[in-house]
C-alpha cells in the first residue's frame, strides 16, 4: 500500500519567505546548530554551497540563517529584518559562497559558530518542504533530522559503548529510532548520534555525563524547529 501524503507534504511549513528549502529549511538548520552550541553565538562564519551559493541573497537565505541563529521560528516576521537585528544583538557574521562542490548536497550550509570559549562546526542540508538533515557535527558524520529527541555523545572508542548507551536509554522506556556512530580512528574519539521517539530525564543525561569515557553529551529535545 502506498504511503499517504500529509498536508505538510503538499503545502509545506508555515514560514516567512518564498521557498521552504531556502528559508524554512535554513532557519531549522540554524536553530538546530545553536542547540548543539548551547545558545545564540557571538560569532558565525556561514558558508553556502551550490544552489544556496548562487541564490542565498535573492531567496532570503541570508536573513533566514541569521534569524535561525537568533532562535526565530520559521514563521517569525522578524526574519525579514534579521540582518539589522543581528547587528543590534552584536552577532558578528561572515558569509562565504562556494558554487560548485560535488561532495555537497545542492542545498548545503556549513556553520562555524563561537560562543564564549566553545566553538562548533555544523553542516546542514535543506531537503525541501522545510525538512533538513544535519549531516556533520564537528567533522563527525551525524545525519539526523532534528525532528526527534536527539542525543549527541562524544566518547572514547570503547568496547561495549554502544550497547551500554542503548541499555541506559531502554531503561527510560524510550525507543531508539536511529543510531549512527562515526569515529576518527580505532580507539580514538567516537561520536554517537541517537534519535529517540520520546525524551529522557535530566537525571539520565547527568548519569551518562558522569561516565568516565564519555567526553561530551548534547541533548536536543523534541522542539518546534
Amino acid at each position: 500500500m502506498a504511503n499517504k501524503s500529509s498536508v505538510f507534504d503538499m503545502i509545506g511549513p508555515v514560514m516567512i519567505g518564498p521557498s521552504s528549502s531556502h528559508t524554512a529549511g535554513v532557519v531549522r538548520i540554524a536553530r538546530s546548530a545553536i542547540r548543539i552550541l548551547g545558545g545564540i553565538p557571538d560569532e558565525a562564519d556561514i558558508t553556502f554551497y551550490n544552489s544556496f551559493a548562487r541564490t542565498y541573497e535573492g531567496h532570503g537565505s541570508d536573513r533566514a540563517i541569521l534569524g535561525g541563529l537568533m532562535d526565530f521560528k520559521t514563521d517569525d516576521s522578524q526574519i525579514k529584518n534579521a540582518i539589522e537585528l543581528s547587528k543590534e544583538k552584536g552577532l558578528k557574521y561572515k558569509f562565504k559562497s562556494i558554487g560548485n562542490s560535488s561532495v555537497h548536497h545542492p542545498n548545503t550550509i556549513k556553520l562555524n559558530l563561537k560562543k564564549g570559549e566553545k566553538i562548533i562546526e555544523v553542516v546542514g542540508e535543506s531537503l525541501g518542504g522545510g525538512v533538513i538533515n544535519i549531516a556533520e557535527v564537528d567533522g563527525f558524520v551525524a545525519n539526523f533530522s532534528a525532528q526527534s529527541h536527539t542525543l549527541i555523545i562524544k566518547a572514547k572508542d570503547t568496547a561495549g559503548a554502544i550497547a551500554f548507551i542503548a541499555s541506559v536509554i531502554a531503561q527510560e522506556g524510550s525507543n531508539i529510532a536511529t543510531m549512527s556512530v562515526s569515529r576518527k580512528g580505532k580507539h580514538d574519539t567516537a561520536c554517537h548520534v541517537i534519535e529517540m521517539d520520546s525524551g529522557i530525564r535530566p537525571i539520565t543525561t547527568q548519569y551518562l555525563q558522569s561516565i568516565p569515557w564519555i567526553k561530551e553529551l548534547i541533548y536536543i529535545p523534541d522542539i518546534d524547529l
